[in-house]
C-alpha cells in the first residue's frame, strides 16, 4: 500500500488555499507581522504561500533554500516574527481540522526553514 502525503490526505491545493486564506485573514490584523504585507499583492502572496504550505505537506510545489533566502532577504524578520507566523499557521491548520500529529509535522517542516527566513 502506498502511503498518502499530508497534501493528498487534506485535499490538495483546494483545501490548502483555504488554510492559507485563513492564515492571512489573521496575519494581516497582527500588529507584529501584518505590516510586512502592507504593500504586497495579496493575490500573488496567497498563491505563493499556498505552494509553500503544499510543499510542507509533501505536495508537488517547493521552493529551494536559495529561493527562500532570496525572497526574504530584504525583510527584517526576527525570531519573534517567525514565532508569530508559526502560531498563526498552527491556528489556521487547527481551524481547518488538520489532525494534531499532522500539525506537528507541518510545523517541524516550517521550523526547518527558520534559518532561511530570519535575519
Amino acid at each position: 500500500m502506498v502511503e498518502r502525503t499530508l497534501y493528498e490526505k487534506y485535499g490538495g491545493f483546494s483545501k490548502i488555499s483555504k488554510i492559507v486564506i485563513s492564515f492571512y485573514d489573521t496575519l494581516l490584523d497582527n500588529d507584529e507581522v501584518g505590516p510586512f504585507f502592507d504593500h504586497v499583492d495579496m493575490t500573488k502572496m496567497v498563491d505563493h504561500q499556498t505552494k509553500f504550505v503544499a510543499s510542507l505537506l509533501g505536495g508537488p510545489a517547493s521552493y529551494t533554500d536559495k529561493q527562500l533566502r532570496q525572497l526574504h532577504s530584504h525583510l527584517e524578520i526576527t525570531n519573534t516574527h517567525f514565532d508569530e507566523l508559526e502560531t498563526v499557521l498552527q491556528d489556521a491548520l487547527q481551524k481547518h481540522d488538520v489532525e494534531q500529529d499532522d500539525i506537528a509535522v507541518v510545523l517541524a517542516e516550517f521550523g526547518k526553514r527558520r534559518p532561511l527566513i530570519v535575519r
